[in-house]
């Protein structure tokens, strides 16, 4: 065999596949992004007995593609002060290490880019990494208020890391392995839904739900752009294309957050019921759905309560969840090695 075909079979095939994989992925993902921005839109408006985006498309279904272009075809606005470089470079980080996260996701059965054994380490190195565009969007911007929005937005989101890694550690111990796909598998059981981590470990599930949206500075914690000054945080000197790419990567990571929910705590593409026609159904379908409810609970939570003040959200990150999340890691240990129950 001549030696450009060892390279092909042993490199440029797999290279092809994995490539054609990531590139699949990608397209799926911002396709579906912009149904959710509007699902999240027509909810809020909903909830508020109004009718939400209804003008481009028909119900409004072309209103994210319509925003997109907007925002695309205006002009890059950058202060004259600002470093320039780093100014642009921060949103294309934040949306890069967003994107980033999503290889190791499965979403059925050996549907995933890459199936590494420390898959949830890698997306928690890969999230602490996105609070750097968050920083080096405001500090660039040269001006006192995104720069004060970004140390808010990082305090926030470091805040909050932390409970989100005690709760993954308490699902690591009772599934007994760091590989996303064995997580899933771990929680197959002849109870269907009821051997989901949702019930047992459901404190944490609460908890996890919770810090997803300060993670991700979702409403009701959503501080970072609604402080005192009323005005857009981090990113109030962006427009145009970084502005959309802070914006996209913002969702994708929400995205993100509801996948994770719904593989640690929801059986990920497992059925709820283990005899048909639920086993029927596709585990690719079982997975978007449990995503879209819990895209759902965000929106919700959302339109329903009030925001709170930036006390109180690190006094709920560092005096309750904290606390909480250890003390449960602690519990959960013990009951494990107590009942030999140890995987």
């Amino acid at each position: 065999m001549a030696d450009w075909q060892v390279l092909w079979t042993d490199y440029g095939w797999p290279l092809t596949i994995i490539v054609g994989q990531s590139l699949a992925l990608i397209l799926a993902l911002l396709v579906s992004l912009a149904f959710l921005m509007l699902a999240d839109r027509k909810i809020w408006a909903a909830v508020q007995l109004r009718r939400g985006p209804n003008v481009v498309g028909a119900f409004g279904l072309l209103q994210s593609f319509a925003d997109l272009f907007k925002l695309v075809f205006k002009e890059v606005v950058i202060p004259a002060g600002a470093n320039k470089a780093v100014f642009l470079l921060a949103p294309l980080v934040t949306f890069t290490l967003a994107l980033a996260s999503w290889v190791v996701i499965p979403v059925a059965d050996g549907w995933v880019v890459a199936d590494i054994n420390v898959g949830i380490l890698y997306i928690f190195a890969i999230s602490s990494l996105g609070v750097y565009g968050v920083i080096m969007g405001g500090w660039a911007s040269n001006s006192k208020y995104p720069f004060l929005g970004s140390l808010r937005s990082a305090a926030q989101m470091v805040s909050y890391e932390v409970s989100i890694g005690f709760v993954i550690v308490t699902v690591l111990m009772v599934a007994g392995t760091l590989n996303l796909s064995g997580i899933i598998e771990a929680q197959r059981g002849d109870l269907g839904f009821l051997n989901w981590y949702w019930l047992p470990l459901f404190p944490m599930f609460v908890v996890f739900f919770i810090s997803a949206l300060a993670e991700t500075n979702r409403p009701p914690f959503d501080l970072p752009e609604a402080e005192s000054e009323l005005v857009a945080g981090y990113q109030v000197e962006y427009s145009s294309t970084p502005f959309l790419l802070f914006m996209i990567g913002e969702l994708i990571s929400i995205t993100l957050m509801c996948a994770l929910t719904t593989i640690l705590f929801l059986g990920g593409w497992l059925p709820p019921f283990n005899f048909a026609p639920f086993t029927w159904v596709p585990g690719l379908v079982w997975f978007v759905l449990k995503v879209l409810s819990v895209f759902f609970m965000f929106a919700m939570v959302k339109a329903m309560v009030p925001r709170y003040r930036y006390d109180q959200l690190m006094r709920l990150g560092w005096k309750v969840f904290l606390p909480l999340s250890l003390a449960w890691v602690v519990v959960t240990a013990g009951f494990l090695v107590a009942f030999d129950m140890a995987p």
